[in-house]
């Protein structure tokens, strides 16, 4: 008894230093967000127009634009630390987040299909349309995940999943609405500019309110700690419990979102700060991280104010971005125990069914199938070519032959060639890190891929353009070696891998909104690339990817006898004699190369990597070899498909390819993820 008292005093003093030392650092930023601007104004000048406003250039500029802009930033940092510290006690799960769970992602593409379907209604109640897509997005993720039997990084998994599907549909908006979307690029990237006072107003009630509500049920939150059904037998309604502490966190962020856009890490990073001071009790977590994500968000926009300049608003979202990725690679780094294979289930199962096909009749099927869907492909676009008029006009030096050999059948084949890329480098890389959730969009190297290349595009415009594949290569490769690097002392820990790679994608993705807002290229060819698109590809992209796929494929082939043990954990794996870190390190650099290429030659094309695995080993199991190529050939259909879609529908107009494969893909993977959480609980 006397030692619990003892401890008191130092866990008050604690408690006082964090809420001391939040409200210090947020009162001195909220002074530096009012002095510094485009304009410096001195601190004195800034007292002045706080105590005794007059009607003069410095104090209207103050009050009319930098204070509604630091107020929203106070307002949006705490609402988003309540919503992050609130999903993380109720899933149980340190890694949810409003980002993290799509409740951001889902809310975008509703203000923004909002935008163009409604745009009167949305003027009037911007709120409800982002609720109603961030509530839709977080159930999506969190039943994905497994529910309330989801691993952390299951839970994170599912919901970058869920917002790279609503980013290839948000993103299909604004290519074929650009002119009605334009103005909220910006907006999406996450910004606090303020033109008035308007969207505190809006705010500000909403957030006190639904904050209240969440501290008056803090003793509901402190029960969802302990397991279940001691938190049962004590009378406490769990389910009704998390699914009240789900809405209150869905309309915090969709509050915030319908105001300044989405803004991620901010209900990550706040909620570990504060409980690292012991904190634990949400009567006193809730006030403490509010005054922690309101510092954040702020001292964010504090540091994209200082590299602003007339040609540029930087997103805070992109700031904050780049801040607290950083935050989650040291949670991987220091807060995970070391690596032994344990931290991930080794399933590759997705609750497929228990039949299997010979390999032979179904890599005859495939063949045809990919043959004959080439040749198709090469008859459909804006004009249409007969088959009886195909096959002659190869051997005619006309019209019709040049369309031909300049434009269609290199097209396809650059389709075909990336979209067998694609899936090669989903099967080393979901059989590297045993995770059937897994592909190169999960470990960065899509998003690292994207930023060397928009490098070129905004960068360096006058720079030939077949320099854009080597930076796209070079940005893959880089990615890849910062996640490996910093996961090796790990021994490549698939779970460490996965969230290092979340973690990378997030710091390539705010590099790529900087360079999109700063070159203003959205609804451009070079936001288009970011998309995947097969447009205008030539024969110089069909010898990048033929030559890629000639030197690893048979490299990964060579060694899949020893990749396919990687599917035991780390122990068994050991004791058959193969070493572990080294073979998984193969994997993975073989899969990277292979999708660097096909992102080199076609954009950042996702799911595929994803989809055609699953597809091949509900047929066939799990023989590497055999997945191997009957992926390669799924993944060529399915982008060779995607592309002949994409020019065919809206001819002349072109619907990326990237889009058409969310599309396409999204559904099947959903039933995939349905079986897996079914099987699992039976």
């Amino acid at each position: 008894m006397s030692s619990v008292q003892a401890t008191r005093p130092a866990m008050n003093w604690r408690t006082i230093s964090i809420y001391g030392g939040g409200l210090s650092a947020l009162i001195v930023l909220f002074f530096v967000s009012l002095c510094y601007g485009e304009a410096a104004i001195s601190l004195h000048t800034v007292w002045d127009a706080l105590t005794g406003r007059q009607n003069t250039l410095e104090h209207n500029m103050i009050w009319d634009l930098r204070m509604p802009r630091t107020v929203i930033g106070i307002i949006a940092g705490g609402a988003l630390a309540v919503a992050g510290a609130l999903l993380q006690t109720i899933t149980r799960n340190p890694l949810a987040a409003s980002d993290t769970l799509g409740i951001n992602a889902g809310a975008y593409f509703i203000v923004v299909l909002g935008t163009i379907l409604f745009p009167g209604l949305l003027g009037q109640s911007p709120f409800l349309f982002a609720a109603l897509g961030g509530l839709v997005a977080a159930f999506a993720a969190y039943f994905m995940g497994g529910g309330r039997r989801s691993s952390p990084v299951r839970l994170a998994l599912s919901g970058m999943i869920v917002s790279m599907v609503l980013g290839s549909f948000t993103s299909a908006l604004h290519i074929f609405f650009s002119m009605e979307t334009q103005g909220l690029f910006l907006w999406g990237s996450g910004t606090l500019v303020q033109n008035d006072w308007s969207g505190v107003a809006y705010a500000w009630p909403w957030v006190i309110g639904i904050t209240i509500l969440a501290l008056i049920l803090s003793r509901q939150w402190d029960m969802l700690e302990l397991d279940e059904s001691t938190a049962s037998s004590l009378g406490q309604k769990v389910g009704l419990a998390r699914a009240g502490g789900l809405i209150i966190a869905v309309l915090l962020a969709a509050v915030i979102v319908s105001v300044i856009g989405p803004i991620g890490f901010v209900g990550l990073v706040a909620p570990h700060l504060v409980r690292l001071s012991g904190v634990r009790s949400n009567r006193l977590l809730l006030p403490g991280v509010f005054i922690w994500g309101a510092t954040l968000l702020v001292g964010a926009d504090v540091l994209a104010k200082m590299v602003h300049n007339s040609s540029m608003e930087l997103p805070t979202g992109a700031v904050m971005a780049i801040i607290g990725a950083p935050w989650l690679i040291w949670l991987v780094l220091t807060r995970m125990k070391a690596a032994n294979g344990s931290g991930m289930s080794t399933s590759m199962s997705t609750g497929a069914p228990s039949r299997r096909f010979a390999f032979g009749p179904m890599a005859l099927i495939f063949s045809v199938i990919t043959v004959v869907l080439i040749l198709l492909s090469t008859m459909f676009g804006g004009m249409r070519i007969p088959l009886a008029d195909l096959l002659p006009s190869l051997f005619q030096s006309d019209g019709l032959f040049s369309a031909l050999v300049q434009l269609r059948i290199p097209r396809t084949l650059v389709a075909a060639g990336a979209g067998a890329a694609l899936a090669i480098s989903g099967v080393l890389i979901q059989m590297a890190v045993r995770n059937p959730l897994a592909d190169a969009s999960i470990v960065g190297v899509s998003s690292g891929a994207g930023l060397g290349a928009m490098m070129v595009i905004i960068l360096f415009p006058g720079l030939p353009m077949y320099l854009l594949p080597i930076a796209a290569i070079i940005g893959a490769a880089i990615a890849a070696f910062i996640v490996f690097s910093l996961s090796w002392k790990k021994g490549l820990n698939p779970s460490a891998v996965v969230l290092l790679g979340i973690a990378m994608s997030a710091i390539a993705g705010a590099g790529i909104q900087i360079l999109i807002v700063r070159g203003a290229v959205y609804g451009s060819s070079g936001y288009i690339w970011l998309t995947g698109s097969t447009y205008a590809r030539t024969w110089d992209q069909v010898k990048i990817i033929v030559l890629f796929l000639i030197i690893l494929v048979p490299v990964a082939w060579w060694l899949a006898r020893r990749f396919e043990l990687l599917v035991f954990d780390d122990n068994s794996a050991s004791g058959l004699g193969l070493n572990v870190r080294r073979t998984r390190l193969l994997a993975m650099t073989t899969g990277v190369l292979l999708a660097a290429g096909a992102v080199a030659c076609v954009g950042t094309v996702g799911f595929i990597g994803l989809i055609a695995p699953h597809m091949v080993r509900l047929l066939t199991g799990h023989k590497l070899r055999q997945s191997m190529f009957l992926s390669a050939l799924a993944g060529a259909v399915m982008l060779v498909l995607a592309d002949t879609i994409g020019r065919t529908v809206m001819a002349p107009t072109e619907i990326p390819s990237g889009i058409l494969i969310a599309i396409i893909g999204t559904p099947y993977f959903l039933y995939l993820m349905y079986r897996s959480n079914l099987r699992k609980s039976i």
